[in-house]
């Protein structure tokens, strides 16, 4: 159980080397560089508040997210699926995206994956933290809760790695995996509590939305941040067991298809 941990720990220094470099590359000959990875949410949450608060007075549902709740709600599930859908597009390339590292040496493959979650994890932690400080600038609280986030993004990281795993397996073997992606990750968006939340939904279709794993992510984050409340128990330990069968089930079908992947890509 332990095995995949203790794997990356072995390979830190070629997980830090290859993640420096990939985060380095990310903002090469722009100008202002890493600003704009504290830019991009910030206008992005910025346009959320004047068009959902402001232009078309839409405020959220329940009355203690405080004020510009809905725009809040909005960016807690949009945080969340972009980061999904940044691995799911990237997923099904990766290994041929790498295979000159791959092929020309003694290189473990299953470690690009944890490559692709902690570079798409830094950008959802620097789009988190502009949240967090427009919570704290606009309604001036701050939370207890809010402590318990590392706690929820673990469930989160799981999922994706799995995911990782099995979509690059996949991708390798057929090139008509990418172009599905494609096609079904803005389709993903309405079946993911995004622009709504789960207690919105009617109660018979409540169970078919938990099926997606992103759902209770989404709303205990939305909990913490917003309302200042803890993570439900029950949901917590769901969604923890959901990402450690997708954690594990994508890792075993990855190393078992390793030595086909790289003769293949």
């Amino acid at each position: 159980m332990l095995q995949p941990f203790l794997d990356i720990w072995r390979q830190r220094e070629l997980f830090r080397a290859i993640l420096t470099r990939e985060l380095q590359v990310r903002f090469r000959g722009s100008v202002f560089g890493w600003a704009w990875a504290i830019l991009a949410p910030l206008a992005m949450l910025s346009v959320y508040t004047l068009v959902f608060s402001g232009a078309l007075k839409i405020d959220a549902a329940r009355q203690d997210t405080g004020r510009f709740g809905y725009a809040f709600s909005i960016f807690v599930g949009l945080v969340v699926f972009n980061y999904f859908s940044e691995i799911a597009y990237r997923s099904p390339l990766l290994l041929a995206e790498h295979k000159h590292i791959i092929r020309r040496s003694i290189f473990p493959p299953q470690v690009l994956a944890w490559i692709a979650v902690a570079r798409g994890g830094v950008y959802m932690l620097i789009a988190l933290a502009v949240l967090l400080v427009g919570h704290v600038l606009i309604n001036q609280s701050i939370h207890w809760s809010w402590l318990a986030l590392p706690f929820v993004l673990l469930p989160l990281c799981l999922t994706l790695l799995g995911i990782v795993w099995l979509l690059s397996t996949i991708g390798a073997l057929t090139g008509d995996l990418n172009h599905l992606i494609i096609s079904i990750i803005p389709v993903a968006m309405f079946a993911t509590p995004v622009f709504y939340e789960a207690a919105n939904v009617p109660a018979g279709w409540r169970f078919a939305l938990y099926c997606n794993p992103l759902t209770g992510i989404i709303e205990m984050m939305r909990a913490i941040i917003l309302r200042g409340e803890w993570p439900d128990g029950l949901l917590y330990a769901a969604s923890l067991a959901v990402s450690l069968v997708l954690f594990y089930g994508g890792r075993t079908l990855f190393m078992r298809k390793k030595a086909i992947l790289v003769d293949i890509i």
